[in-house]
């Protein structure tokens, strides 16, 4: 995955006055899961959240990452749905899946860029974050963004977000092999940043070796990487 570093992006946003924007600090995540347990009371969601909570390296850091859906210009969910049970709105919000269309295909969980579709088996539906869409239709923010204490999650203008991370650059342009993803949701990066290539395929190579430097305290971590030596 590439991401732009384009240092000049603010230029390239025509923004409304009071407009706002979600933006993801990745680098200020506590893992409290205060957005998780936030997101399933939208009154749209049911009591299910629909964000969740990733372990960037486990073996070697507690540093967590929020995923929630980065709401592409050009949704490859949509794209990939055989019943057309993803839509997305005049605004730019991709919504959850229809209930009475879904087919419960799993489409959409293998083909999003992002891992963020999930399928809930019990309702046979796809679930994902819609931007609390019942809140942010109407100028509320999203519940996930009203209780993160760091503002690893921040719903608000451009100017507020260039005022608070000065250090700090929005990007919505990502690159998955020739693929070019723009996104209504912005990441935060260093301004300094330059652009990362991941191949991600690297591990399908008979060369590739996993990481052995695993913490001798965690058990569940040295008995994984012990069943995969002894494979």
């Amino acid at each position: 995955m590439l991401t732009s570093a384009n240092h000049n992006s603010r230029k390239h946003i025509v923004a409304q006055p009071g407009q706002k924007f979600f933006f993801i600090d990745p680098n200020r995540c506590i893992g409290c899961k205060a957005c998780y347990e936030a997101c399933s009371e939208c009154d749209t969601h049911k009591g299910h959240s629909m964000i969740h909570l990733e372990v960037v390296d486990r073996a070697v850091s507690p540093q967590t990452v929020p995923v929630v859906c980065m709401h592409c210009d050009t949704p490859t969910c949509a794209e990939v749905c055989p019943a057309d049970a993803i839509k997305r709105t005049a605004d730019g919000v991709v919504q959850t899946a229809r209930k009475p269309r879904c087919v419960a295909c799993n489409n959409c969980v293998l083909a999003c860029p992002f891992g963020v579709p999930k399928m809930n088996t019990d309702f046979e539906l796809m679930m994902k974050c819609d931007m609390c869409y019942d809140r942010t239709s109407v100028g509320r923010q999203p519940m996930c963004t009203t209780v993160c204490p760091s503002r690893a999650l921040h719903y608000g203008t451009w100017e507020e977000i260039e005022q608070m991370r000065p250090r700090s650059a929005p990007h919505n342009k990502f690159l998955f092999g020739k693929q070019e993803v723009r996104t209504k949701v912005y990441m935060m990066v260093p301004r300094d940043a330059q652009p990362e290539y991941i191949d991600v395929l690297s591990v399908l190579d008979d060369s590739f070796v996993p990481s052995t430097n695993v913490d001798e305290d965690d058990p569940m971590m040295a008995n994984l990487f012990n069943i995969l030596e002894g494979a």
